[in-house]
């Protein structure tokens, strides 16, 4: 064989290119079950993040597991139904078209009982989520956690900071005479008597508006819940 031909070198590479995808390919698969403990153990840390449990990811499952004592499915009408809510898709259960269901974790500690919503949205550059969790009372937020994927850095990106996501503890999501509310992230301060909002984020009031868009559609859906 002539290793200097075309025929040659055109071959060599081929055979070079499906060894190097099948590689890539094997190694891929391998590493799924890996990929997706991660996202699993990333996901029990957000939702533990939202009642201030703070944890390390080798931690997350074994606080998950000790604090979250209830995973309920929710349908539109607000009852419970069959379903494994840590692996509901609320993206794709709000695009539906079909049965919708809706997941809620219920946190208890030292007699205290919480329920904690998971929330999707879209800020200015790409999609947002969180959670919000609710004191027993079903109405008074006791935490929220929000993050982003590519919102502008100092500006809507900074939702997923501390000092945003403090105020939101202590709203309220229906008034004094049980009407729904929700919560508004308002551009220029809530005043400190409004226990339905929160001081937007300077200079980043499309992502402010992403979030009052959010928990007021997402919030809506768990209001038969919440009032039951």
């Amino acid at each position: 064989m002539d290793v200097n031909s075309n025929k040659y070198t055109i071959g060599f590479s081929l055979i070079m290119v499906v060894i190097v995808a099948l590689i890539l390919a094997f190694t891929s698969e391998s590493l799924k079950p890996m990929q997706k403990k991660n996202v699993e153990l990333e996901k029990m840390q957000n939702i533990l993040q939202s009642v201030g449990v703070s944890v390390s990811r080798d931690e997350a499952e074994a606080n998950f597991n000790q604090f979250i004592t209830e995973q309920i499915v929710l349908d539109l009408n607000g009852q419970k139904v069959e379903g494994d809510a840590f692996n509901i898709d609320v993206l794709k259960e709000y695009k539906s078209g079909g049965q919708k269901n809706f997941p809620i974790f219920v946190y208890e500690n030292k007699g205290s009982r919480k329920f904690i919503i998971p929330l999707v949205g879209k800020g200015l550059w790409g999609p947002i989520w969180g959670y919000i969790a609710l004191d027993e009372d079903k109405n008074t937020v006791a935490g929220a956690s929000f993050d982003h994927k590519t919102e502008t850095p100092g500006l809507g990106a900074e939702i997923n900071q501390g000092w945003f996501q403090a105020p939101f503890v202590g709203k309220k999501v229906f008034d004094e005479t049980g009407t729904y509310k929700s919560i508004t992230v308002i551009k220029g301060g809530a005043k400190d008597s409004d226990l339905h909002g929160v001081d937007a984020i300077s200079g980043g009031t499309i992502t402010s508006n992403g979030v009052t868009e959010m928990l007021i559609r997402t919030l809506k859906v768990y209001e038969p819940f919440l009032k039951s």
